[in-house]
Formats: C-alpha cells, sequence, structure tokens
C-alpha cells in the first residue's frame, strides 16, 4: 500500500468515502470492506496528522480521536488530501518473503471441527490444513481485551456463528465466524465455531504491550501434535 498527493488511476481518495462528525472530538470514516480499513488505518497513521489522539479501525469503519474540537475541520481537510491505493485486496495478500510478526500454536481437537468440515465439505484435516495454510492479517480489535478479529484466510473456511451460542468458552479457544478466524483470550459466552485451542496469552497487563495481537500484524498459525 502507498499514498500518494495526485488522484492517479488506481488510488483512491478520501473524498470518495463518507467522513462524519463523531461527537465534537472525533471523525468516522466509514469503508465497504475490511482490507480498505486496513489500507486507510496505515495511511493516516503514516501521516502523522496534528491533533490525532488515536486511530481505532472496526469491521468497516475507523474512527479518529481528537484532541479537542478545534481539530475537526483541518483534519477532515487533511485527510481530502491523502490518497490510497485502491488495490484494497493487496492488505490481505502478504508478499511472497513475508514472515509473520505472530506464530500461534494450535492444537486442532475443537468441539466444532467436524461441524465445520461438514459446512464447507471438507475433511477436518484439510479444515487445519486451510487454517494453517496462509497466514492471516489482524484486522481491528473488539469484544474482549486481547481479542483481535483475523482477516485474509482461505475463503474457503467462511462459516456462520453457531445458532447457539455457548455460555462459557475457554481461554485460548480458537475459532471461525463468517471472515474472521480470531482466539478467545478468556472465558466467556460465545458463538463462534471452535475449531482447536492454543497456550498463547492473548491479553497480558504485565506486558508493555498488553494485546499479543494488534491491528496490521501477521499472523501464521501451527498446527501441533
Amino acid at each position: 500500500m502507498s499514498v500518494t498527493a495526485e488522484m492517479d488511476r488506481g488510488v483512491r481518495g478520501a473524498g470518495a468515502i463518507p467522513i462524519r462528525d463523531y461527537g465534537d472530538r472525533a471523525l468516522l470514516l466509514e469503508f465497504d470492506s475490511t482490507a480498505a480499513v486496513l489500507a486507510w488505518t496505515d495511511a493516516i497513521r503514516q501521516a502523522d496528522l496534528p491533533g490525532v489522539l488515536d486511530i481505532v479501525p472496526a469491521s468497516r469503519t475507523v474512527l479518529i480521536k481528537l484532541a479537542g474540537p478545534r481539530y475537526q475541520a483541518p483534519t477532515r481537510q487533511r485527510l481530502g488530501g491523502l490518497r490510497v491505493d485502491a488495490d484494497f485486496a493487496a492488505e490481505l495478500t502478504p508478499p511472497a518473503d513475508r514472515r509473520p510478526d505472530v506464530t500461534i500454536d494450535v492444537v486442532y481437537d475443537g468441539p466444532d471441527l467436524d461441524e465445520v468440515a461438514r459446512l464447507t465439505g471438507l475433511t477436518p484435516e484439510q479444515v487445519v490444513s486451510a487454517h494453517t495454510g496462509r497466514l492471516w492479517r489482524v484486522g481491528f480489535g473488539g469484544f474482549a481485551p486481547g481479542f483481535a478479529y483475523l482477516v485474509g484466510g482461505d475463503p474457503r473456511l467462511e462459516v456462520p456463528r453457531r445458532s447457539e451460542p455457548r455460555t462459557k468458552v475457554p481461554a485460548g479457544a480458537v475459532g471461525l465466524a463468517g471472515e474472521f478466524s480470531g482466539i478467545y483470550p478468556r472465558e466467556s459466552p460465545g458463538g463462534w465455531q471452535l475449531i482447536g485451542r492454543t497456550s498463547a496469552v492473548l491479553w497480558d497487563v504485565g506486558r508493555e504491550k498488553p494485546a499479543l495481537l494488534t491491528s496490521g500484524m501477521w499472523v501464521q498459525f501451527r498446527a501441533l501434535g
């Protein structure tokens, strides 16, 4: 992804996307895909705009928190000058020599592994191979501290959430839901299809950066056993 000041072919400017006031100390940008969210999040961070306190990506939006009301109009204007490559799919396709930022070891014995195989038409072994076969990218966080929504996986693994959520999902459970994969950082209710488990600690306030996975990281799942 690259940022340029000119509107060239294959380049999209902020004027083409909705930018809404979010109270008087924030702006909300709306997009059509998580890949576009990642591209614009990277561009805004690189631009290092004055008065921006935080940039919060979500599934289809980017929230820009500002230091005060006086930054709203000039930030909107500066966003209008940003240009981002419109090939957003590249945000989910790592270069051939890209190495993962984090590798997550997983025991693939989840209670929904067979159901995911049935829904996808794959064997359980093929589900595991598809889940570990390419790098995932952290799109955004949410739901609970340390929970990351991972995107860019094998499209064959897109499955619906469970019709009846579980009242208890253990910490470290690895799941699938829609286009996303994720890891439960702590015990909680949840409706994702669980295919495995990991001992990785997703959230630790004792670390310099409590969240193991943050937006933009590349993640590799590795099967154990």
